[in-house]
């Protein structure tokens, strides 16, 4: 074949690059359009590495489901990280629940049944008594903020303030309805805490009383309760300038009401019982935290009724802060009468 004309190899040159920007023209189009299409832009927002997640993750929150756990509609003002985390199983939850009212019915009854033999054997009187039962219900609330921090290591992969501060909901309350958080909200505390302060103080003795007609041996041993303390006018001289005493009871109050059984309770368990549960997943964790209350039996009407106050605002509101602070009233209260005591006030 002989040379070409040069005037056949510009036009055939001009046809090829006419083609070309016609290809191109046709992949920037088809580019604009996937770029505007509202999943793939949700997408855009997110790392590289979890892209590839997204049309699922649209998906099924389109479809009302929790990414990976199952359950039916995500409940209102709960926030992404939360609807699309793994809720527990039955299983899980009761398993849960095991792990910490176990240990804490046998270090409750060892108080019961221990703490006499140990007075005869070392002439323990009424205080070391009172102190020893303590110290063994104690060991068991800090074993519940032990198992706190397993769990959220385990399901997080670190302890980190972010982290367990998320997964515990140690955030303000927030709007049901939008999920925003309210300053305003921190007033319902107030109508809770009034309720609580009328099943501790008026209904509080009615309740042991039917508990004990009905179940006479699960009542409660004479000189067991912390009343105990101001029957004796002996043990109320001995804590006259026994700081070690506050101490103590602060440090036990702090794993009671704060570290141990709400961490556990409405930290850990309330946030991944709705699976199971659904809208009365804060129901059946009062009833949970009520029965746990096998190392104080006599105390499981009221630790229900009480429960229900504590844990309904932590489920509507997503903030555990707010059943923290009324279960701690309690403490606070107990906590001043110590410190009276000490004070040589009593």
């Amino acid at each position: 074949m002989g040379p070409q004309d040069p005037k056949d190899v510009t036009r055939d040159a001009a046809r090829d690059l006419s083609g070309m920007v016609g290809e191109l023209a046709a992949l920037k189009a088809a580019a604009h359009h996937w770029l505007t299409v509202p999943e793939y832009a949700a997408q855009s927002t997110l790392p590289w590495q979890e892209r590839g997640f997204g049309r699922r993750i649209h998906k099924m929150s389109a479809d009302g489901r929790i990414a990976r756990g199952g359950v039916g509609e995500p409940t209102v003002g709960e926030s992404p990280s939360e609807t699309q985390s793994e809720q527990y199983s039955l299983a899980k939850i009761l398993g849960i629940w095991a792990l910490a009212a176990a240990p804490m019915g046998i270090l409750g009854w060892m108080g019961w049944f221990v703490s006499p033999l140990l007075a005869s054997q070392f002439g323990l009187d009424s205080l070391g008594v009172f102190v020893t039962r303590l110290v063994l219900l104690m060991l068991g609330l800090i074993w519940l903020f032990v198992l706190s921090m397993i769990i959220v290591r385990r399901e997080e992969g670190d302890l980190r303030w972010t982290t367990v501060k998320r997964r515990l909901r140690l955030n303000a309350p927030r709007e049901p309805t939008t999920g925003q958080p309210r300053a305003r909200l921190w007033l319902w505390i107030v109508p809770f805490l009034v309720a609580v302060a009328v099943v501790e103080l008026i209904l509080g003795s009615p309740l042991a009383n039917a508990w004990a007609s009905v179940f006479p041996s699960l009542a409660e041993p004479a000189g067991y309760g912390f009343d105990s303390i101001f029957e004796s006018q002996q043990i109320l001289a001995g804590l006259e300038g026994a700081w070690w005493f506050l101490a103590l009871f602060v440090i036990f109050a702090v794993f009671n009401t704060i570290l141990g059984e709400e961490f556990l309770f409405r930290g850990v368990l309330l946030p991944k019982m709705e699976g199971v549960f659904g809208r009365g997943s804060w129901v059946a964790n009062s009833i949970l935290f009520a029965l746990y209350h096998v190392h104080l039996p006599w105390v499981i009407p009221n630790a229900f009724l009480t429960g229900l106050l504590y844990t309904f605002p932590a489920y509507r509101y997503r903030s555990t802060w707010m059943s923290i602070i009324l279960h701690s009233a309690q403490s606070v209260y107990f906590a001043l009468l110590v410190l009276g005591i000490v004070l040589g006030l009593a």
